[in-house]
C-alpha cells in the first residue's frame, strides 16, 4: 500500500516547520567541500553535465529539489509515492524549473546516466526495513555516482526510536487541519510504527478523516557504516545531525557523507 497517499495533500502544511532553507546550504556547501558536481551549468560536454546532475532521492513533495535547483544543479527527484509527486509537478509547473521527475522505489533505482551527488534526508532510508535491502539502494546508488561522487543521506538512530518517540502519542490541531500521531516501537524486531490520523477542512465545518500506518527502522551508525563500505562507498563524514558535532550514543539523527571510489572518469 502506497504511504504518503492522502498524507500529500497535507504534508507541506503540516511539515512548513521543516528546515528545508538550512538543509539547502548544508547540502550545497558539503558538495562544494567534497564533490564533482558544480553550481553552474555549462554545455561543455557530457561528463561536465553529468557530473552537475544531482538526485533527490525520496524527493515528496519536492520543496528541497527545487531550492536545490535554485542553487545551480540540475536536478533529478526520485519517489514511489505518486501522490508525492502529483504535487512536485505542480511546483515545477509553477516555477518553470526544468527538474525530471521519476516515479520508482528507490529500491529499484534505474537512471539513465551516472550524477555527481546522490542525496536523501527526511528519514526517507528509515523506510527500508531490512539491511539488506538498504545495501541494496546503497550498491544502486554507488553504481549510478560518477567517479568520485557524492552520497549524502540521514537517517533517524535506533537509539531515537527506543528511546525517545518510542510508544509516545503526538497531537496537533490547527484550523484547517489537525492530526493524532500514536508511535509504537517494538525493540525485538527495531521496527517503528506509528499510525497517523488526519482531520482535513474540507467544507464550512466539515471535516474529512483518513489513516495512514507508517512503518520506520532505526539503525546504529556502525551499521550504517558497514553497510557503505560494503556498497563500495568510503565515509568522509559522519555527524550529529542536531549538533553537527561528532556522532555520540546519544544522537537522535546523523548525517553521512560518502564518496564513491571504484570507478574511472
Amino acid at each position: 500500500m502506497e504511504v504518503y497517499r492522502d498524507f500529500a495533500a497535507v504534508y507541506d502544511e503540516l511539515m512548513d516547520n521543516t528546515p528545508y532553507e538550512l538543509w539547502g546550504e548544508r547540502l550545497d556547501s558539503l558538495i562544494k567541500k567534497y564533490g564533482v558536481s558544480k553550481p553552474e551549468r555549462d554545455a561543455e560536454g557530457l561528463l561536465d553535465s553529468e557530473k552537475n546532475l544531482v538526485v533527490d532521492l525520496g524527493c515528496g513533495t519536492g520543496t528541497l529539489t527545487e531550492l536545490m535547483y535554485a542553487k545551480g544543479y540540475d536536478m533529478i527527484g526520485v519517489d514511489m509515492s505518486e501522490s508525492m509527486l502529483n504535487i512536485a509537478m505542480k511546483k515545477k509547473e509553477k516555477s518553470g524549473n526544468e527538474i525530471l521527475y521519476l516515479l520508482q522505489d528507490m529500491r529499484e533505482l534505474e537512471l539513465y546516466s551516472t550524477v555527481g551527488t546522490v542525496f536523501s534526508v527526511c528519514d526517507s532510508l528509515n523506510y527500508i526495513l531490512e539491511e539488506k535491502e538498504l545495501l541494496d539502494v546503497f550498491s544502486l546508488v554507488n553504481n549510478y555516482l560518477f567517479p568520485g561522487g557524492l552520497f549524502i543521506f540521514d537517517f533517524n538512530t535506533e537509539y531515537k526510536y527506543r528511546e525517545v518517540i518510542g510508544n509516545t502519542t503526538i497531537a496537533e490541531n490547527r484550523d484547517d487541519c489537525s492530526f493524532i500521531w500514536d508511535n509504537y516501537y517494538d525493540p525485538e524486531e527495531e521496527i517503528n510504527e506509528y499510525d497517523l490520523t488526519v482531520f482535513v477542512r474540507e467544507e464550512g465545518e466539515h471535516f474529512r478523516r483518513f489513516t495512514e500506518t507508517h512503518f520506520q527502522r532505526g539503525y546504529t551508525p556502525e551499521q550504517m557504516r558497514h553497510l557503505v563500505e560494503e556498497a563500495g562507498m568510503i565515509v568522509l563524514e559522519m555527524t550529529d545531525a542536531d549538533t553537527g558535532e561528532k556522532v555520540t550514543a546519544e544522537s537522535e539523527r546523523v548525517y553521512i557523507v560518502a564518496r564513491e571510489q571504484g570507478k574511472t572518469a
